[in-house]
């Protein structure tokens, strides 16, 4: 931007001076372009909103990070995706405290990520590790889970309106800063070898443990007339919707 900005001042300064009548745009590369300043009209500087990252779309929605336009294991906004257990970076077909990875077998018996000794051996770990990270680990590149606080700052700073999409019901997550917008489907969740509630509501993890009960990991939740925060057992199979 600073950059921007000199150019810009540059450029306005040898107009006004009429000392030149021409200037240089200097590439990276090392080469240059040279514009006659006679032939100019305006001169615009633009962000792009969207774009992809190591083969999977974001949308800029104007945050403080970029949103996927799509879940983990989708190829499509309205499609479900993958399920995973918060934590664990491979899907599996059962979902509970005896198949998870972080535990030996229960809620009070947590390995890794425990603020509790009520709750399994304390790390105090509280944010997953990339290495623990479905996102990171499956689209690769710079992608991540979301932080409990960039979920936050998603449902303060946009209107969620309840919708279908190509026959998928869902939310149409539409920023109040440029207007820019997401579809989050609703995926429902797996817990031993179900589907819960597909179609009905969408639970999305964040990488944030619930440091005061950490055998449950923060996340948003969404059904047709309410989305808010909530806190689910991290054994359980959810969604994964990466930023950047």
């Amino acid at each position: 931007m600073k950059k921007l900005i000199l150019f810009a001042s540059a450029l306005c300064m040898s107009v006004c001076a009429m000392a030149q009548s021409e200037f240089y745009v200097y590439k990276t590369d090392g080469s240059s372009v040279r514009y006659m300043i006679a032939d100019v009209d305006s001169i615009s500087f633009t962000v792009p909103t969207t774009g992809t990252e190591n083969g999977h779309e974001w949308v800029d929605l104007g945050l403080s990070v970029k949103w996927a336009t799509c879940n983990v294991g989708a190829t499509k906004p309205e499609e479900y995706g993958d399920y995973y257990a918060w934590g664990e970076t491979e899907t599996k077909t059962n979902y509970n405290w005896s198949t998870y990875k972080w535990c030996s077998g229960s809620a009070e018996t947590q390995t890794k990520y425990c603020t509790d000794s009520s709750y399994g051996t304390v790390d105090n770990k509280t944010v997953l590790e990339l290495a623990d990270d479905a996102a990171r680990a499956n689209w690769g590149g710079a992608w991540r889970m979301p932080t409990d606080a960039e979920w936050t700052e998603l449902r303060e700073n946009c209107t969620w309106t309840w919708t279908t999409k190509n026959g998928v019901n869902g939310y149409e997550v539409k920023s109040n800063i440029n207007g820019n917008s997401i579809f989050l489907p609703a995926a429902g969740y797996r817990r031993y070898d179900d589907l819960i509630d597909a179609g009905n509501l969408g639970v999305s993890w964040s990488s944030s443990l619930n440091t005061g009960y950490p055998y449950g990991a923060w996340g948003v939740y969404f059904g047709s007339d309410s989305v808010y925060r909530n806190s689910y057992g991290r054994g359980y199979g959810r969604s994964v919707r990466p930023v950047l």
